[in-house]
C-alpha cells in the first residue's frame, strides 16, 4: 500500500483512517483506444485517472501506471512503498522505472503475451532503489486476459452488472503486502499469482492500486461502471469516489472492515458506547478502466 510506513516487510503500522481532501492529477501514462482489424478479435478501450496522496501532490504521488496497445492491450499498475522516504530515497522512482521498462520490453517484443515473464524482465531491468506492488494484465486478441499480480493492487472483471472475476491481495499480514524490491529480501516474479480469464466484448476491466479497493466496495464499482459507459469517465468517477470515501471518517470502508477483522478497533470503553473503527484510508489512488470492444470496425 502506498501509505505503508516502513520499507521492511516486517514492520506493521496502525491504520490511519482519516485524511484531508486531495487534488486530482493524471500521471505517467495516458488513456488509450486500441483497435485491430479482425471481427472476431477484441481489444481494450481504456481510461485512466490518478489522485495522489495530498501530501504527495507536488511530486505526483508514488503510484505509476501504463496502458499500451501490444496485442489486444496491456494494463499495469505499480504502487511504490513510501517508507523509502525515511532513507531520503524517492519512493516513486522504482515504480516509475518498472513502468518504463514494461513499455520498452513491449516495444522490443521481448515477451510473448506472458505477464509473468514481462514482470520478471521489467523487475530485472529496474535499477532504482525502492520497492512496489505490481499488477500486469495482457489481453490476447482471442479474448484471453492473462494477469500476474504481486501484492495488493487489484483487478475486477465485470460482466452484465456482476463481478465475475476478482484478484486476491497477497499479504504477509494486515497492511504488509508482497512487493518487488531492489533489495535481495523480498518477492520476485515467481511469487506472482497468475490468472487466465476469457473475456468477451462488453466486459469491463477495473484495475486499481489499493487506494481504490481499500475505499470502494465491489458493488460500488459495478454501479459506477454501469452508470459511466465511457472508460475515461468511469475511471475518473471511481477515483473520485475512492477519494471521497478516503476522507470520510464515518464511512465503513473495506479497509476499516478488514482492520477490525484483524483485531484493530477502538478502545473497549468506546465499544461500550456503541462505537467502532470506521473511515476510509488516505492513499494514492490509481484507476484504469478497460472496456473490451470488438476490434472490427
Amino acid at each position: 500500500m502506498a501509505a505503508r510506513s516502513a520499507i521492511s516487510l516486517f514492520h506493521p503500522h496502525l491504520p490511519q483512517l482519516s485524511s484531508k481532501p486531495r487534488a486530482s492529477h493524471l500521471a505517467l501514462s495516458s488513456s488509450s483506444s486500441i483497435s485491430q482489424t479482425n471481427k472476431s478479435e477484441v481489444s481494450f478501450c481504456a481510461g485512466t485517472h490518478l489522485i495522489p496522496h495530498p501530501r504527495k501532490v507536488e511530486k505526483g504521488g508514488e503510484d505509476a501506471f501504463f496502458v499500451g496497445s501490444y496485442n489486444g492491450g496491456v494494463l499495469a499498475i505499480a504502487d511504490g512503498v513510501s517508507g523509502w522516504a525515511e532513507r531520503d530515497i524517492n519512493p516513486a522512482l522504482f515504480p516509475q522505472e518498472l513502468m518504463a521498462n514494461i513499455s520498452t520490453l513491449l516495444e522490443n517484443n521481448e515477451v510473448d503475451n506472458d505477464p509473468k515473464l514481462l514482470m520478471q524482465k521489467a523487475h530485472a531491468a529496474t535499477l532504482s532503489t525502492g520497492s512496489a506492488t505490481l499488477i500486469v494484465a495482457m489481453l490476447e486478441k482471442s479474448g484471453i486476459l492473462r494477469i500476474a499480480n504481486v501484492g495488493d493492487c487489484g483487478l475486477r472483471i465485470i460482466r452484465k452488472g456482476k463481478v465475475i472475476f476478482s484478484t486476491t491481495p497477497q499479504e504477509h499480514y494486515f497492511d504488509c503486502p508482497f512487493q518487488l524490491s531492489s533489495e535481495i529480501v523480498g518477492q520476485t516474479y515467481e511469487d506472482a499469482v497468475v490468472s487466465n480469464v476469457e473475456v468477451m466484448e462488453g466486459d469491463t476491466i477495473v484495475m486499481g492500486s489499493d487506494g481504490l479497493f481499500d475505499n470502494v466496495f465491489d458493488h460500488e464499482i459495478v454501479s459506477v461502471t454501469s452508470t459511466h459507459k465511457d472508460a475515461s469517465e468511469a475511471a475518473t468517477a471511481l477515483a473520485s469516489l475512492a477519494n471521497k470515501h478516503s476522507i470520510d471518517v464515518e464511512f465503513d470502508s473495506p479497509y476499516a472492515k478488514e482492520a477490525r477483522d484483524q483485531g484493530f478497533d477502538v478502545s473497549i470503553w468506546q465499544k461500550l458506547l456503541g462505537r467502532k473503527l470506521t473511515g476510509g484510508k488516505l492513499d494514492d489512488i490509481t484507476v484504469i478502466v478497460g472496456q473490451v470492444v470488438s476490434s472490427f470496425e
